[in-house]
């Protein structure tokens, strides 16, 4: 089996970055719930706000082979999050980051960050991937400036792209490719060193 198949378990200094799996059901409540999370209608977690729906949406495009949901744990096993690697495309070599939420507790920790460049290395050195694309809400403003504090850069808007809760949402797109990767790692580590 490929790297495209078989999920791994990445581990940092800050966080461990684990396949999800259904008994992580409660423990992702309690993450979005530390910050009211769920209440932030431009952001995906606010499908927490059904559970069983939320956990069944996520397995069912991780069995179709286009998602990898990942349980972020801090050092003590404690979840504080969740992020994914989403339309996938090994044919084309490409695939997206989202779907991601941490614990106001654990935001500008390092967590971040650290997430984002052990997903990132998997992505480019072990996927062989030619670009990974984030993408967040218009109204998102404060993802944004992390997106681009990480090193990602703008490729534009997509409007009127999705229905998320009846209303029709802007999603600004960011990338990161193959060629830009060297810079974006030095920069992250860069940045996570300030948490060490």
């Amino acid at each position: 089996m490929s790297a495209w198949e078989v999920q791994p378990t990445l581990v940092g200094q800050h966080v461990t970055l684990r396949p999800l799996v259904l008994a992580d059901r409660d423990a992702l409540i309690a993450a979005a719930a530390d910050g009211g999370l769920t209440e932030l209608f431009f952001t995906n977690v606010s499908g927490l706000s059904d559970p069983d729906a939320f956990m069944a949406a996520t397995f069912k495009e991780r069995d179709f082979g286009r998602a990898m949901p990942f349980a972020v744990e801090t050092p003590e096993g404690m979840l504080v999050g969740l992020t994914r690697y989403m339309r996938m495309s090994a044919v084309h070599k490409r695939l997206e980051i989202g779907g991601t939420f941490y614990a106001k507790s654990v935001q500008r920790s390092g967590v971040n960050t650290e997430a984002k460049l052990l997903l990132l290395t998997q992505a480019f050195e072990v996927m062989g991937c030619n670009a990974v694309q984030i993408r967040t809400d218009w109204f998102n403003k404060r993802s944004q400036a992390a997106i681009e504090r990480l090193g990602a850069k703008r490729d534009g808007v997509l409007r009127n792209h999705q229905v998320m809760d009846g209303r029709v949402r802007d999603i600004v797109v960011y990338s990161i490719i193959a060629s830009e990767w060297p810079g974006v790692r030095q920069n992250l580590r860069f940045l996570l060193s300030r948490h060490d």
